[in-house]
């Protein structure tokens, strides 16, 4: 097993082409096959997170992506947001998270505070 950094497509295709055939061979945990399989593994996810970049999620977003995770209604926040009219206009892109309810989110639905304090766009009042 020679390892090298992966620099170029080319590279990183080939990785991904022993990546698979590795997994195909479902080695034991220990082996050389699965060293071989954790190693590759690593360095296409260096690769990847270099050239193919995922944006953060808008908080927005992400807020109703966990309660959907969680099984939840979104009036269950209304609590955690302090009311109905803010949760609605939250949602709407009427108004902004506070910090209170950034730090209230973050606690009781786990959502990441850096996720929650990203910059994102309201609608200007008329």
């Amino acid at each position: 097993m020679t390892a090298k950094l992966i620099k170029t497509k080319k590279e990183h295709q080939a990785a991904l082409a022993r990546v698979h055939a590795l997994m195909q061979q479902r080695p034991a945990s220990g082996s050389r096959g699965m060293d071989e399989l954790e190693l590759l593994a690593l360095l296409v996810s260096e690769y990847e997170e270099e050239h193919f970049p995922i944006p953060p999620p808008d908080p927005i977003e992400a807020i109703k992506f966990r309660i959907d995770q969680l099984g939840l209604q979104e009036s269950e926040l209304d609590k955690i947001l302090g009311s109905r009219q803010r949760r609605s206009d939250i949602f709407n892109g009427r108004r902004k998270l506070s910090l209170g309810m950034i730090r209230a989110l973050h606690q009781k639905l786990r959502i990441p505070a850096e996720t929650l304090i990203r910059d994102y766009k309201v609608k200007k009042k008329a």
